[in-house]
């Protein structure tokens, strides 16, 4: 019992040391140790026997598990049980499908219930709902392996499943220590071939370095988190101090605030994907010049996410193989989300896409927690969502228009406002995600005089004044082509008359 108590406090220095809380400090020892457990795997069991290797990537999940959060891995125990045996008594039906999908986020709310307090923990729950979505698109890819392979999307006969994955198969799935607390997610026949051998042809693959490259990245953006959270804490945006700043700089600091916070995600994405891709799971291929391909478990797209200059760019770039964010340009830009494949795909019936979205949106909120912060901020995307979209088909009436803004230096002038633009509206947006409880959001909003909700909201009510601006622009710019090339004409007619001379 002493040596238990010493090895806390040694853990719990440690992470005083760092600046971060305890959990947080164990998981990010959790994810960490995926690469040297990946190692082993690469040089003494890779190719070889399925169920050894099964056995290893359970038993290594379920020890991350219970370093975490102890005797409560009974309940990750209990859900993927029950996939199992859903799949053994029904699997391929419709209503294998129902009843998952029901007990599964049944058995995540109640844990965020049980759980929850007034700020976000890392708890069983946290790494549950991973789980969930992991369980659940495992009864939809049985569901499809029994369906018409004609009949099936390119993605979903990607991931059908032609048989009942064993319980050890299942186990191995859903406790794969690169993704077990935080993703990413990557469907059962990805895996299977990865075990099997035949996801990647020939020798060991050229993975190391790669992964070693993802994972340091992710160490760079942690390091700016740890740094960065030190002037932007959460407690700084509900602080008088801020309450007393002018209104654009309050709404400058909330878009910095959000920058810093998006990288704590950030980081712990890209070293877990970098453990995907050094244990060879994340291949996807080769390019055009015989290079392979390593973004097969790739849930953050770094060069977009810090070059977007609309929230397109943004959903397209962030959480993209964990929490597909299932807004209409994420979906036209990557095909590759688990919420895209599962839920906004297999809305379509509803035969409207902004209803599609709206429910898929709704499930993707639920998803995340019982905290009414998590409605607010999924709304706001709603909107914003809607009002680019709706901005977007405008422009693209007056193509002259958005020809003279691309053009020059107006372009330069175009991406940093619209850079200002994505940082200040992405940190109101994300304002109650973090701040979860109404009494906290409602008061951050009201700081910022509800700014997005006008702008975002109000778009119906003054977007005919932008559209009268642009038909005003593009009138403008259609004359002045015309007159340029009248005096391109005139200028042209001496030197003609000079050649017949």
């Amino acid at each position: 019992m002493a040596g238990e108590t010493d090895y806390l406090t040694y853990l719990q220095r440690f992470a005083n040391l760092l600046g971060a809380p305890e959990p947080a400090v164990r998981l990010l020892i959790s994810i960490l140790v995926g690469y040297p457990l990946v190692l082993f795997h690469r040089y003494t069991l890779y190719r070889k026997s399925a169920r050894l290797q099964h056995v290893f990537f359970a038993v290594s999940g379920v020890c991350i598990a219970l370093f975490n959060y102890g005797t409560s891995v009974i309940h990750s125990a209990v859900c993927v049980m029950t996939a199992w045996l859903l799949l053994v008594a029904m699997g391929g039906t419709l209503i294998s499908v129902i009843i998952a999908f029901v007990f599964q986020m049944t058995y995540l709310l109640v844990g965020y219930y049980l759980t929850g307090t007034d700020t976000y923990d890392i708890k069983w729950s946290m790494p549950h709902c991973v789980l969930t979505l992991r369980l659940i698109a495992l009864t939809y890819d049985v569901y499809d392996g029994r369906k018409d392979p004609a009949k099936l999307s390119c993605d979903q006969q990607k991931t059908a499943l032609s048989h009942t994955p064993s319980l050890l198969e299942v186990a191995a799935h859903t406790y794969f220590p690169a993704s077990f607390m935080v993703g990413p997610q990557f469907s059962m026949r990805r895996y299977l071939d990865f075990v099997k051998g035949t996801l990647i042809s020939g020798d060991l693959p050229q993975c190391i370095l790669p992964g070693l490259w993802r994972g340091t990245l992710g160490l760079f953006y942690l390091a700016v988190y740890q740094v960065g959270i030190q002037y932007f804490p959460d407690s700084y945006i509900a602080s008088e101090e801020f309450n007393d700043l002018a209104l654009w700089k309050r709404h400058v600091i909330v878009g910095l605030w959000a920058k810093v916070t998006l990288y704590k995600y950030i980081s712990c994405w890209l070293i877990a994907e970098g453990v995907c891709i050094m244990s060879g799971l994340s291949y996807s291929g080769k390019d055009a010049t015989g290079n392979c391909l390593w973004n097969g478990c790739a849930n953050v797209k770094i060069g977009l996410y810090e070059g977007a200059t609309t929230f397109g760019h943004m959903i397209a770039s962030f959480n993209t193989n964990t929490n597909a964010w299932v807004a209409q340009i994420q979906l036209l830009l990557t095909k590759q989300y688990v919420f895209g494949r599962y839920v906004y795909k297999r809305l379509r019936f509803l035969n409207n896409r902004s209803v599609s979205q709206a429910a898929a949106l709704i499930f993707l909120a639920v998803w995340h927690g019982l905290h009414s912060g998590y409605y607010a901020c999924f709304l706001m995307e709603f909107l914003v969502m809607r009002f680019e979209k709706d901005l977007t088909l405008v422009l693209n009436r007056y193509p002259r228009v958005v020809q003279v803004l691309n053009a020059g230096p107006l372009k330069y002038i175009k991406f940093v406002l619209l850079k200002l633009y994505v940082i200040i509206f992405m940190g109101y947006c994300l304002g109650p995600f973090v701040l979860l409880k109404l009494h906290r959001w409602w008061s951050f909003y009201k700081s910022l005089y509800f700014s997005g909700h006008l702008f975002f909201a109000g778009w119906p009510i003054y977007a005919p004044a932008v559209k009268a601006l642009l038909r005003a622009l593009d009138k403008r710019t259609a004359a002045e082509d015309k007159l340029r090339e009248g005096e391109s004409d005139q200028d042209q007619v001496p030197i003609q008359t000079k050649k017949e001379l």
